[in-house]
């Protein structure tokens, strides 16, 4: 009887252990789903690789994608995180909660639209009045500024119908009608660069961490033949010091108009490989990775310095 018992003992735990298996991923090691906002892509690339490189066993799949379809690439399970300039909406929350899904958003980043013109254009700035005006079909022509020399049409220049910029600049301007205002849109941040090199009377809204990494020789390249719009609060500035560029100063300093929050947002129900990135986000040297894209970490990477008094 005592045999049959300890047969019996030894039966179940195997189920127990065969029932429990281990997640597939963890910190440190896995494969994984990613999905974000392709305006975000230079600093996106910069922090997975890093981590990659710091955890050879850790691979993420990350797919660049107009952020509302990243956004729905998640919902549906098909990627793990999702970068985003945007908080999920009543009616996103509503699927994880039918779901019975507990989601985490953690913001990361402020960055900022850049605006950008040809170098053969020789305005380079504008207000936000100006740019409201735009947005709302009153100024439609470059000579129409207060310091306008560019002649012809205004034509603004955008990313995708579902980005992020877009979105982002019919929300900033309260946009009701699209059909006052000239919007051209192509199929990504790289296409906008390439449009407004080549139309003078082109202006141009990107994801600012497309230029503005000194070191990065795709940003080197992109920033060829190109003026970044100083944009000013005021409607009559009295300098041009009352103008600022989307630059990481003016970023964390809250000068620059056109800036947004970053956020990382998981569905990752256990300690995994998403936790992981995330953590070596906000916790570690991926805000230094942040910085180093020309955005404003929201939780800068403290340096410890000691000085001997010799």
């Amino acid at each position: 009887m005592k045999n049959l018992i300890t047969i019996g003992i030894g039966l179940a735990l195997t189920g127990l252990i065969s029932c429990s298996k281990p997640p597939p991923d963890n910190p440190s090691h896995g494969t994984i789903n990613v999905t974000a906002d392709e305006s975000l892509e230079p600093m996106v690339e910069s922090i997975y690789k890093a981590y990659e490189g710091v955890y050879p066993g850790a691979k993420f799949n990350v797919s660049f994608k107009p952020e509302q379809e990243a956004i729905t690439t998640m919902l549906r399970d098909s990627a793990r995180l999702v970068f985003s300039t945007r908080e999920l909406n009543d009616n996103e929350k509503s699927v994880f909660t039918k779901e019975k899904i507990k989601y985490k958003s953690e913001f990361i980043a402020t960055d900022g639209i850049a605006l950008i013109v040809g170098r053969e254009n020789q305005d380079s700035l504008i207000t936000m009045p100006e740019l409201n005006a735009i947005f709302q079909g009153k100024i439609t022509r470059w000579e129409q500024l207060k310091t306008g020399s560019q002649k012809g049409p205004i034509v603004l220049v955008f990313d995708n119908n579902n980005s992020s910029n877009l979105n982002f600049a019919l929300k900033q301007f309260n946009v009701s009608d699209l059909s006052r205002i000239k919007i051209f849109t192509v199929k990504s941040n790289k296409q906008v660069i390439d449009y407004v090199r080549k139309n003078p009377t082109a202006l141009g809204f990107i994801g600012v961490n497309w230029i503005s990494d000194g070191d990065s020789p795709l940003a080197a390249e992109l920033s060829k033949n190109l003026r970044v719009m100083g944009v000013s609060e005021k409607a009559n500035p009295g300098s041009i010091d009352d103008f600022f560029q989307p630059f990481q100063k003016n970023l964390g300093l809250k000068l620059y108009p056109l800036r947004r929050n970053v956020y990382v947002i998981s569905r990752e129900a256990h300690a995994g490989l998403g936790g992981g990135l995330v953590n070596y986000i906000v916790r570690d040297v991926g805000s230094l990775l942040i910085e180093k894209s020309g955005l404003w970490p929201a939780k800068p990477y403290i340096r410890e310095v000691y000085l001997e008094k010799k």
